[in-house]
């Protein structure tokens, strides 16, 4: 199994340098993919998202969230010609999928990260999902099925979206019912389906039921969104609720307004023990050129947490604002309570809150430059702890819950795109934490042993 995953990281990688060879020899445009993958907290067409990353945001006309529809290959001996004009390669659409509306593609991640820490145990600590020090990673092997919907705010409309995923993600994606059902905890690799959903659409109101993305934050998991490797604590299942099973309503107010509203049986969670309903729900804005979005949604219901079942409320805002045609600057903050969910004090209720702020910069058509910084308090120690814990094993990191402080993290990056299905992100990221050690005497980083760590990372996405 390993021989296989380095063969397959090998062949990825000679097939990037293979691209960027080819690169060199002509202009190339930025790294530009269907509005299916575009997708950032709005899950929405006027994305200011790492592929469009310095660029002023693509909004399609009228401001609907339509996903780009398939490009109808040409048949040989049509006059068509091989070689295009640098635009991104893209799979060979299937003549039964064309006809449908479906589009078909996906991405290769991989990467490795360096801890200055050199962890006894391999783990940097809650860092996810590159939480392996100097290991190779084959994060995710992503293909997706996808038919949006477009009404043009006149009749009906049918469609859906199918994801799936293989790689050491896995871990950090699954959802109880589903994958437990699919994968042993005691691998770092696994299969996962983030997304399989349907989807109705009447006029300006779209419908969608199955299992999907909840697009809370400003980073999600899939990389093509993000500008960073690395991710940030508000991203990946310690504030957010990431991945939902359930019905969400969309429904367009206007130009600029989009009311938002759904049930789900909670965070990760395929079927639901404490059979409840969850609620998530409330509005997206963007501006005249949409330059300026902004989201705020509220989640809120019954969840399993670390002490039990608890009523558990989540406020998320999202702002984005694009200064020029190269300065981007993206923020989020969250605040929550989970009602007796104190890991400290058995029986007080849990808070924690937090902000994160980036800033992307264009610096030419082939490379940027950006800075995020993030801080977060976990007031009563119920939220970070380590993904071991869930899978009850050695898989991933063990720290225990308790971690009462507030933890802090400066990120600073560049992307390189030398086509227009090939980004390399190396990445140089400061976390600390200011706070006590747990009821079990540990710290977040170094196998439980101090409060900070410096990681040097980088990654490469093959975008197909």
């Amino acid at each position: 199994m390993k021989l296989a995953r380095c063969l397959i990281g090998t062949a990825f990688l000679v097939a990037a340098w293979a691209g960027w060879a080819e690169a060199q020899t002509r202009v190339q445009p930025q790294l530009l993919q269907p509005e299916s993958l575009r997708r950032t907290a709005f899950d929405d067409d006027y994305s200011t998202s790492a592929d469009q990353a310095g660029a002023a945001p693509v909004p399609t006309p009228g401001g609907e969230n339509v996903a780009a529809q398939p490009t109808p290959s040409a048949a040989p001996g049509d006059g068509a010609v091989c070689c295009d004009d640098g635009a991104p390669w893209k799979l060979p659409q299937p003549c039964l999928f064309q006809c449908r509306g479906i589009d078909v593609g996906g991405w290769i991640q991989q990467g490795i990260t360096a801890n200055s820490r050199h962890p006894a145990d391999r783990f940097n600590g809650p860092l996810a999902t590159n939480d392996r020090d100097r290991e190779y990673m084959l994060n995710q092997a992503w293909l997706y099925f996808n038919r949006p919907t477009k009404t043009d705010g006149c009749g009906w409309d049918f469609g859906g979206r199918v994801d799936v995923v293989y790689g050491e993600d896995w871990r950090f994606g699954q959802c109880f019912g589903l994958e437990t059902r699919i994968d042993s905890p005691n691998q770092f690799y696994g299969l996962i389906l983030p997304q399989f959903y349907g989807e109705v659409a009447y006029n300006d109101l779209t419908v969608k039921f199955g299992h999907f993305a909840t697009f809370t934050a400003y980073e999600i998991i899939p990389p093509v969104a993000n500008f960073f490797y690395s991710h940030s604590y508000m991203s990946v299942g310690y504030f957010d609720p990431m991945l939902v099973t359930g019905a969400q309503a969309d429904y367009k107010l206007n130009d600029h307004l989009t009311a938002v509203a759904g049930i789900n049986n909670g965070w990760q969670m395929f079927e639901d023990p404490t059979d409840t309903a969850n609620f998530l729900g409330g509005v997206k804005w963007a501006s005249d050129n949409k330059r300026s979005t902004m989201s705020l949604m509220v989640d809120a219901g019954k969840q399993i947490g670390f002490t039990g079942v608890h009523d558990r409320t989540s406020m998320y805002l999202v702002y984005t604002y694009q200064l020029n045609d190269r300065l981007t600057y993206g923020s989020e903050y969250v605040v929550g309570r989970e009602k007796g969910g104190s890991f400290v004090v058995p029986g007080d209720d849990a808070d924690w809150y937090g902000t994160e702020q980036v800033l992307i910069l264009k610096l030419n058509p082939k490379w940027s430059a950006g800075l995020r910084y993030e801080w977060v308090r976990d007031q009563d120690g119920s939220r970070i702890a380590g993904i071991g814990n869930v899978l009850l094993t050695d898989r991933g990191w063990d720290g225990l819950p308790g971690l009462t402080g507030s933890f802090h993290d400066v990120s600073v990056g560049l992307n390189y795109r030398p086509n227009g299905n090939v980004v390399l992100r190396p990445e140089l990221r400061w976390d600390w934490y200011a706070g006590p050690a747990n009821a079990q005497g540990q710290l977040p980083f170094d196998n439980h042993t101090q409060r900070d760590q410096l990681t040097a990372a980088i990654d490469l996405l093959v975008t197909f």
